[in-house]
């Protein structure tokens, strides 16, 4: 699979891309029908979107939805592996962590700082 997109003056089928918008933590990111939500976020340059219980930064993996490290919530619905789930124009989506069993809520890291660190705490 190559990175590179077709230009559209020599696409055979025709396909042009289509917009769509989805809400990530409250901002906007554009992304194009037939993203993955994780390939939205990636192309936006969200690299990673959640914590593991170690603090590791955790994004797309696998990207075929065997290691649930890129999970998210889409509207009510947590526990949504974003490399198998086709983002839809709208769509809310919250980033989560997994729980460290103590009753507080996990952190939702919004990516990775230039150094490669998931931001945290005061740094969001």
């Amino acid at each position: 699979m190559s990175p590179r997109r077709m230009p559209a003056a020599s696409d055979a089928v025709g396909w042009r891309e289509e917009p769509l918008r989805i809400t990530v933590d409250g901002e906007p990111v554009d992304g194009v029908a037939g993203q993955t939500i994780a390939g939205v976020l990636l192309a936006a340059g969200r690299l990673a979107w959640r914590r593991a219980p170690s603090g590791a930064p955790r994004g797309v993996f696998c990207g075929i939805g065997v290691c649930f490290d890129c999970l998210v919530t889409v509207g009510a619905e947590r526990d949504v592996r974003a490399c198998r789930r086709r983002a839809r124009d709208g769509d809310v989506v919250t980033t989560q962590s997994r729980g460290t069993g103590d009753g507080e809520p996990p952190d939702a890291p919004r990516g990775v700082d230039e150094g490669g660190e998931v931001p945290h705490g005061d740094d969001l």
